[in-house]
Formats: structure tokens, C-alpha cells, sequence
């Protein structure tokens, strides 16, 4: 049996607010970019059995925009450990994973999603904000196997696809 790791880099972030990395804000460009991610996700994705979400206030409302498209039974953890901008980090984040989920949405950062996406697949993927990726992982604990396969990867707010999916 396989496993579903849906992938999002939060939606464009506001540069000109004057906060730390953490609290900073998504800008208008990325409140309009991250509905679109959602209806994506609830177009091609069977369902979401958990969410994984970063801390980061953009993190957090990228989800919050996307999630208004999906099941609202949707169960969701914000995760300090997805604040990160190190794929390894990230893997161990996945890895941890309940091995009763088999369908987990992560919303992270840059560069960590794109070698996130390297170690799992051995492929190079670039992840633009509001960019979502779908993977096809072994289990999540076999995450840094390399034999994950890149089901689709683009960002559905331009219809610009690396990756065209299901």
C-alpha cells in the first residue's frame, strides 16, 4: 500500500510589513493565489486524512484559505518542525507520520519543500509559492527511500504545471 503527501508552499508573502520571518503575512497577491490551490486539491485528491501546517503566520493562513475547499472534518496540527527551510528537516517531519493517515497535506517553506521533494523522488522540482506538489511515497517512513514518484507539481493559481497530474 502506498501513501499521498500533498505538498504546498504557503501563497505569496508582504515583504513591506516590518515583523519577523515568522509572523510575517501573506500579501494580497497571496490571499488571491491559495483558494486556487484548494480548489486543486479538492478536485484531484480523494481526501486529506490530516494536515501538517507550519507556525508561520502565512503558513497558517494559506492554509486557512485553502482548507475553506476541503472537508471541514479535515484534522489539522500546526507543526513547529515544519517551520524549517531544510528538506531533511522536513523528512523527518514526514516520516513521523501516523501510519494510520495515508493521504497527509504539508504546508512549509522554501528551499525545504523543493529538497523534501529531492530526497523522496531523486527529482528536481520547483515549488513557487502557492505551488503544490503530490507525491507517492512507499510509507512515510521510507520518505528518504528516493523511490517516491512525483504524481503532479505546478501552481494551479496560473495553471502553470511542472508536473501535469491526475
Amino acid at each position: 500500500m502506498t501513501v499521498t503527501l500533498i505538498l504546498v508552499r504557503h501563497a505569496k508573502s508582504d515583504w513591506g510589513t516590518a515583523v519577523a520571518d515568522r509572523h510575517r503575512p501573506l500579501a494580497d497577491r497571496g490571499i488571491r493565489q491559495a483558494p486556487h490551490t484548494g480548489r486543486w486539491v479538492a478536485e484531484h485528491v480523494d481526501g486529506v486524512d490530516l494536515a501538517v501546517v507550519s507556525v508561520a503566520t502565512r503558513a497558517r493562513a494559506t492554509w486557512e484559505l485553502l482548507a475553506a475547499h476541503l472537508d471541514p472534518a479535515v484534522r489539522r496540527t500546526l507543526s513547529e518542525k515544519a517551520y524549517t527551510f531544510i528538506g531533511q528537516d522536513l523528512a523527518d517531519v514526514v516520516a513521523d507520520l501516523p501510519g494510520s493517515a495515508r493521504t497527509v497535506l504539508l504546508v512549509g517553506h522554501n528551499p525545504a519543500l523543493e529538497e523534501l521533494i529531492e530526497i523522496a523522488t531523486g527529482r528536481s522540482v520547483p515549488m513557487p509559492t502557492a505551488a503544490v506538489a503530490m507525491l507517492q511515497l512507499r510509507s512515510w517512513r521510507g520518505v528518504t527511500d528516493g523511490n517516491g514518484t512525483v504524481l503532479a507539481a505546478g501552481r494551479p493559481a496560473d495553471d502553470q504545471w511542472t508536473v501535469q497530474g491526475p
